[in-house]
């Protein structure tokens, strides 16, 4: 997705980035941002002194550019302040991983069960692979052509050579990369807070219409309550950090929700979104959402 973090101290949104270039005026200094090394004007600017106000005054018309390669010309103050506004409804949005680019070219290989037709193609970019999985649909299957290359935050080349290996390199991006830790978040009070739904679990297979019409109530005494056409029954949750890897159980006894008893690790989160996998044999994953 569109690297929208790498200019906060100008725009203040990590959901949106105003494309290259543009100027700006910092403290009475007009600066050219012509290349994203230009940030750095800018910081050095802002850092000079602790005795001015360090305003960030965009000169406008500048064109915003949106994390999922949405552009929008903004010809003033106003319209831009209204679009940050609008962002900022959305504090928790799972966007953007930062911290790991991946070097291209790549192939993908794809099968279409509906036409029974296999074919490849080359990704040559961020936003062409963006917009090839945007576009996919639940009649293809698809598969990277490994080994690849990924670039870490610290610009240190690793070679991916399987699925996991890539799950567990955007892991460590979304734990150990600045810009993905803006915030800490405590993952008791957000599980126990509100009701949640599943709006993916794959075991083998993807069995999310097996929990559609349930929700889920998680309690601080460790219980879960599931309810589906007004009749619950009762879990057991519990969560617990082993060797830096938080690790979340969900057990019940009976029916498709004992299909839930999975020794979880927690993958990424926020106030709406927990998503859970278990890497064991073959890979499972479980997601839930905010449902109010």
């Amino acid at each position: 997705m569109v690297r929208t973090v790498q200019d906060n101290m100008i725009d203040g949104s990590s959901y949106c980035t105003i494309k290259l270039p543009y100027t700006v005026t910092v403290n009475n200094e007009q600066i050219a941002v012509n290349a994203t090394a230009d940030y750095q004007k800018v910081l050095n600017n802002i850092n000079a002194s602790n005795y001015d106000d360090d305003i960030v005054k965009i000169d406008f018309p500048v064109t915003m550019v949106y994390y999922n390669y949405i552009e929008k010309l903004i010809p003033n103050q106003a319209d831009f302040d209204s679009l940050i506004d609008y962002w900022n409804l959305y504090p928790d949005l799972l966007s953007k991983i930062n911290g790991l680019n991946i070097n291209y070219p790549i192939t993908i290989n794809s099968y279409n069960i509906i036409n029974q037709a296999a074919s490849s193609q080359l990704i040559v970019s961020d936003q062409a692979f963006f917009n090839f999985i945007n576009n996919l649909n639940e009649s293809q299957y698809i598969s990277l052509k490994y080994p690849i290359t990924i670039a870490d935050y610290n610009n240190q080349t690793k070679t991916i050579s399987n699925n996991q290996d890539f799950e567990n390199a955007i892991k460590y991006a979304i734990d150990y990369c600045p810009e993905n830790n803006l915030v800490t978040l405590d993952f008791a009070a957000i599980i126990t807070k509100g009701t949640w739904e599943i709006p993916y679990f794959y075991d083998g297979t993807v069995k999310t219409s097996n929990y559609s019409d349930y929700t889920f109530v998680f309690k601080t005494d460790q219980s879960v309550v599931a309810t589906k056409s007004g009749v619950s029954e009762m879990g057991q949750w519990e969560s617990s950090v082993q060797n830096g890897v938080r690790e979340v159980k969900v057990i019940f006894n009976t029916g498709v929700l004992s299909k839930l008893n999975f020794n979880w690790k927690l993958f990424e989160f926020n106030s709406s979104q927990i998503r859970l996998r278990d890497a064991a044999t073959t890979t499972n994953y479980l997601y839930f959402q905010k449902k109010y």
